[in-house]
């Protein structure tokens, strides 16, 4: 099935087009053809899950597999609602067998006394919170630090039994055992059985998301029932133990304390849950990272020029091809999603390799870009109260494997090869990653010190702040009286990464602050242009452009970033510019005007010699444009452009604040939603800390109760406390950090929220907006 669309007639099907054999979905609606041959134990989906489901994401975003006999989910932001309400979409099959075990495999499982039960990742509330909470301390950062120096001892004796040789096949000498050591000392398990526990996880990914056939699932089932024994005596020896350390030993300690919340079986379950989560994700993940990393020597070049981006690279690779390609989860009441209703009890597999695909979340979302910095953005760790409490462990692993190899082989390079993959739904990575290099060109040959001159990265996720990109200024001219043009290239010769109208850049000036400036096209050209209008009364970002920037200088920025999307469904478009506005709109006149769509373009400004872009506009959009020079008394009547609302049609609107408060005021009988307006001021939204009061925030989802001192944003105490929250701009202007609000009066003080937003108080931008009085409640 598919979100409704636009012109859908009220009761009808949400289905463009039903399919011809009349399959229907247990709601009695048709299904797509699309959707009838979906399989994703074929080869598209296998080799590439994203790519596989690019029909998906642009035209059903939630259908029916009849082959799966489950709702595919592929968009970012439904799979991020599904992840944010573990009430109505349960997480109690994300463990069930998605081959039906036949009668054999059962009594295979049966012989071996198989009793996997609930763990983190199946639990329902209030159980799994009660639980998590008991075994969250081995997971903060300070805890997890402590375990990187075994991390890098153990990378480095892989390594350097390999650095001489020339070949290697990574995956075989690496990156499988390296996480499954790692695992084991975490958990506190001996090692002598690893070769063995490599077979097991191997047959409980199979078992859990595979399809083996018949004799497959008799002798998978051997081999998880060989599992569960081994992990169980296992178990009872470490019980035997009193000073043991490691995850599991505190594990035991708290099942002594509180047998009834950590359970005999529940120490079981884990331990083998664990064993496989902890070692097997991360291993496909850095041979995932590593194949495409290598894949594109231009890149890896450039990692190895500039290792301060491993950890930036780290993630864009977890998003772009993560380990975990898809949840699940069953729906434990009827409910809408993406516009199309599921049954209860219908079963849901979300495919988050898909989600990290979605243009509308992330830009030019197909490139795998090492200075993307909001790939931290990506489901490949889940989101909310079940994310992934190993995700940092696993990110410190993957730094170290990248760190080690960018120093000391910046020269590998992939040989010719097919990849191959472990046939099944939810865990990808390749079987094999065989290099090559000469060991001649080594540079810890001519610099031993190489061998051991490690970088270490902060333990958690990278900071956006410090993803910046080096760009060489290759012209800067005026567009306008004091607007000065400003074109950007790669320094290496390389196209930039694609954009879309709305985006802008941070450039960061040598003081380390950051200004925002819009991209304004072409959008086709390879290159990036802004447009920089010189402020007296500005923060200074805009002098130093007019009095240092130069053709042949090199600039620092981060981006592209787009918080001003275009939406391109609507039949008709009003775009609005005041002054130096008019630098995102033109990008939106030119994507429109390229789509075919009707539009008018409204640009107003002090005189023509201030207004930039007039001789372009005119060539490009003369018909559409409508220009209103000050000085040549031309007034923009906005009270006669707004008097009587459009059906259908999007106001796009950027400028001096004068000019977006008139337009909100204006819209107010136009539909909610009409309006679309982009700040790039933050009056109101900065801390004063002398004018603020504390409060406390109590968390729906954590059962936590947080402190935010008057001297502190609730982003900052959101984050001391261990609750992730993305973020961007930190100003109230983006929308990044948006949580939402159960209960508690709201002192907005962001620019992204519209009034009606505002006044159904359910929802806040955490780095700015605060408790008007003692308490607030969120659903985090």
């Amino acid at each position: 099935m598919t979100s409704v669309p636009h012109h859908a007639e009220a009761g009808g099907c949400p289905f463009h087009q039903a399919n011809r054999e009349g399959v229907a979905s247990p709601t009695g609606c048709p299904v797509s053809a699309a959707a009838v041959a979906f399989d994703p134990f074929e080869p598209p989906y296998q080799l590439d899950p994203a790519e596989a489901l690019r029909w998906s994401r642009e035209q059903e975003p939630v259908f029916y597999s009849p082959k799966l006999g489950y709702w595919v989910v592929s968009r970012y932001d439904d799979i991020k609602a599904i992840f944010r309400d573990n009430l109505t979409f349960s997480p109690s099959i994300a463990l069930e067998k998605i081959t039906p075990p036949s009668d054999e495999a059962l009594a295979v499982l049966e012989r071996y006394g198989y009793g996997m039960n609930r763990t983190l990742v199946n639990e329902d509330e209030p159980a799994h919170m009660a639980r998590r909470r008991e075994l969250l301390d081995a997971f903060t950062p300070e805890a997890l630090e402590a375990h990187a120096p075994m991390v890098r001892r153990l990378v480095r004796e892989k390594l350097d039994a390999i650095v001489d040789r020339g070949r290697a096949d990574l995956v075989a000498e690496m990156f499988w055992e390296v996480p499954l050591t790692v695992a084991l000392h975490f958990l506190g398990v001996p090692e002598e059985d690893m070769e063995q526990l490599r077979r097991f996880s191997v047959a409980h990914t199979l078992n859990t998301w595979g399809r083996p056939s018949p004799d497959q699932q008799v002798e998978v089932a051997e081999g998880v029932g060989r599992f569960w024994q081994y992990s169980g005596q296992v178990l009872e020896k470490m019980q035997r133990q009193t000073q043991g350390k490691g995850w599991m030993y505190d594990m035991i300690e708290k099942n002594r304390q509180k047998p009834d919340v950590v359970t005999d079986n529940y120490l079981h379950s884990m331990m083998m849950a664990i064993i496989v989560a902890a070692h097997e994700t991360t291993a496909l993940a850095t041979a995932n990272a590593f194949r495409q990393l290598l894949s594109r020597p231009a890149v890896w070049a450039e990692l190895c020029a500039n290792p301060e981006l491993i950890p930036a690279a780290a993630e864009e690779c977890l998003r772009h091809s993560g380990s975990v390609v898809a949840w699940r989860r069953r729906a434990t009441r009827e409910v809408t999603l993406g516009g199309v209703p599921i049954p209860e009890d219908g079963k849901i597999l979300m495919v988050t390799a898909s989600a990290n695909h979605d243009p509308s979340h992330f830009e030019n979302p197909d490139e795998l870009d090492i200075y993307r910095d909001n790939a931290v953005d990506h489901l490949t760790f889940g989101y909310g109260s079940h994310q992934c409490m190993g995700k940092n462990l696993g990110r410190m692993e993957m730094r170290i494997f990248l760190e080690e190899f960018t120093r000391r082989l910046p020269h590998l390079e992939l040989e010719e090869q097919a990849f191959t993959f472990l046939p099944n739904t939810s865990f990808r990575g390749p079987e094999a990653v065989r290099v090559r290099w000469d060991p001649a060109r080594n540079p810890e040959r001519r610099n031993p010190a190489v061998r051991t001159a490690q970088r270490d990265f902060p333990v958690g996720a990278p900071e956006a702040r410090t993803i910046v990109r080096r760009v060489r200024v290759t012209r800067a001219e005026p567009e306008a009286e004091g607007v000065l043009g400003v074109t950007l290239a790669d320094p290496a010769g390389r196209d930039l990464p694609a954009w879309s109208p709305g985006s802008h850049l941070d450039v960061v000036l040598p003081s380390g602050e950051a200004r925002k400036y819009s991209l304004c096209g072409p959008v086709e050209s390879g290159d990036w242009c802004i447009a920089v209008l010189n402020e007296e009364a500005g923060r200074g970002g805009s002098r130093w452009v007019h009095e240092s920037v130069r053709e042949g200088i090199e600039m620092r920025v981060r981006g592209p970033k787009n918080h001003f999307r275009l939406d391109e469904t609507a039949r008709r478009y009003l775009l609005i510019a005041g002054g130096i506005g008019i630098t995102p709109i033109i990008a939106m006149a030119d994507r429109l005007k390229s789509l075919g769509k009707p539009y008018e373009l409204h640009y107003a400004g002090r005189s023509r010699t201030s207004m930039a872009f007039i001789e372009r506009l005119e060539r490009d959009h003369g018909e559409a444009l409508r220009l209103y020079p000050k000085d040549e008394r031309h007034r923009l009547d906005l009270a006669g452009l707004l008097a009587e609302p459009m059906n259908d049609t999007l106001l796009y609107a950027c400028g001096p604040e004068r000019l977006l408060t008139a337009l909100e005021a204006g819209t107010t009988h136009w539909p909610e939603g009409s309006l679309h307006v982009e700040h790039f001021t933050s009056e109101g939204a900065l801390l004063d800390p002398t004018k603020e009061h504390a409060f406390e925030v109590e968390l729906t989802d954590s059962e936590l109760t947080v402190e935010v001192p008057p001297d502190q944003t609730l982003l900052q105490a959101l984050r001391t406390a261990g609750i992730d929250v993305p973020s961007d701009c930190e100003e109230g202007l983006c929308g990044t950090c948006e949580v939402s609000v159960v209960e508690g009066g709201i002192d907005h003080r962001d620019k992204v929220l519209t009034p009606a937003e505002r006044r159904g108080q359910d929802r806040l931008m955490s780095c700015c907006s605060r408790a008007k009085g003692k308490t607030l409640v969120l659903a985090l």
